[in-house]
């Protein structure tokens, strides 16, 4: 599938067999496609001044962001991996073309596609305002308004840093990330942003594979707007996610597609920072909770207080807008989430859709993640972690992979430990 992605002004030839997809703008025709058109207003209100390559960056990931909407998987020969050819609109062509290769590994890691990009003139080059506001925060950190990133907010905030909180707004979750905002710290600069894709005859459901690149391109945009890097110094991007789910092996052999996602896998999260560094752009990308489960976030906590008013306001469940904004209690992120509440000790008053795991009749039978993960235990049990694991850490860009794998174990251990409370065999 080849997608043609540039602001408005660009004069879209009309490709016989391409996507045209307009970047910050609406598309003027229905066969046209359209991403971010209310960014460069948000920031420009704001009077916010990134830098160039960081708008380069935001480019290309809206332009990621809509072919992943775009491309339907069942049409590809294998029924899963599809091959994207993508021209996108950016501000310094010539850098970007000889970054092609890393760029397309990128990609390819983060959705299991084939990339080939392309990079054309014609991107936005926003006017620096006149009066710049220079954010004095000393980091920046995304807020998603699930539960490991409000634990990293306070945490930072606990030890006495001050964020500027960023935030892709989704749908059921945008209030609560401007509340939680506001609790922390007495309140933080924080910034919300929807990219507002759109694409004619989207896949269905639609594609979140490449979710994150679009969240860390805010996060990089706002990085490059802080006095402290105006002033020549670099920025600490904070991506906050346990490390089970940061690692998300595959439980079965059946989830090696769409159900094991690689949003901040430390290999995506590491080939982000090359690039970054080769476009001198001085932001670093951390997970401070890579060699955390989610309990031991829990546990450790730096604002107990505010972590037990507010974390089951907290958002983990993949299918929250399924249920009309309910956690349905049996996905793999809330059932993480619930082992991590009892690994904790600390009380868990989510209202769950499915409450008991264990339950023995006809709706058991949509029970897939709760028996995916009584099989991953069961194969660790026989055969031992290292065996189940099997290739999901063998790659040298990871280096010592001893901790990740410790990391896993302890990650289905508290898995085991809800599981076993609920009787599930």
């Amino acid at each position: 599938m080849k997608l043609i992605c540039a602001p408005k002004g660009f004069g879209f030839k009309g490709s016989s067999g391409a996507l045209d997809v307009v970047l910050y703008g609406h598309a003027d025709r229905p066969t046209r496609g359209s991403a971010g058109a209310a960014i460069k207003d948000e920031i420009v209100d704001c009077n916010l001044h990134p830098a160039f390559r960081a708008w380069d960056f935001v480019s290309l990931a809206l332009a990621v962001t809509a072919a992943d909407l775009a491309g339907h998987r069942t049409a590809s020969p294998d029924g899963w991996t599809r091959e994207f050819e993508l021209e996108v609109a950016v501000g310094d062509p010539a850098f970007w073309n000889k970054q092609r290769e890393l760029v397309s590994r990128l990609l390819g890691f983060v959705t299991t596609d084939i990339w080939n990009v392309g990079f054309i003139g014609g991107g936005l080059s926003p006017r620096p305002p006149r009066k710049p506001v220079l954010p004095p925060e000393d980091c920046v950190a995304l807020l998603s308004g699930g539960l490991d990133s409000f634990i990293g907010n306070l945490d930072l905030v606990a030890n006495g840093r001050r964020p500027f909180a960023v935030s892709q707004t989704v749908r059921g979750d945008a209030e609560n990330q401007r509340a939680f905002a506001k609790l922390m710290g007495g309140g933080l600069r924080h910034l919300q942003i929807n990219h507002n894709a759109d694409v004619p005859n989207p896949e269905t459901p639609p594609s979140q594979r490449a979710r994150s690149l679009i969240f860390i391109a805010y996060g990089i945009l706002a990085a490059t707007t802080l006095k402290q890097y105006h002033a020549g110094s670099g920025v600490t991007l904070y991506v906050c996610e346990n490390g089970f789910i940061s690692i998300n092996p595959p439980l079965t052999e059946m989830r090696l597609g769409s159900l094991s996602t690689r949003t901040t896998h430390p290999v995506f999260l590491g080939l982000i920072q090359r690039l970054l560094d080769t476009a001198e752009l001085r932001v670093r990308v951390e997970n401070p909770y890579q060699l955390k489960t989610k309990g031991e976030m829990l546990r450790d906590c730096a604002d107990k207080k505010l972590l037990r008013a507010h974390a089951t306001d907290t958002t983990s469940c993949s299918r929250y807008l399924q249920y009309g904004y309910k956690h349905c209690g049996r996905c793999v992120p809330c059932l993480v989430r619930r082992a991590a509440f009892r690994a904790a000790g600390m009380s868990d008053t989510t209202e769950y859709v499915y409450g008991d795991l264990g339950r023995d009749d006809e709706d058991y039978a949509g029970f897939d993640d709760v028996r995916s993960v009584a099989m991953a235990l069961a194969e660790v049990k026989a055969d031992g972690l290292e065996s189940w694991l099997g290739t999901a850490l063998s790659t040298t860009l990871l280096g010592d992979v001893a901790p990740l794998q410790a990391i896993v174990g302890r990650g289905l251990d508290e898995l085991g430990s809800l599981l076993k409370f609920h009787g599930v065999k």
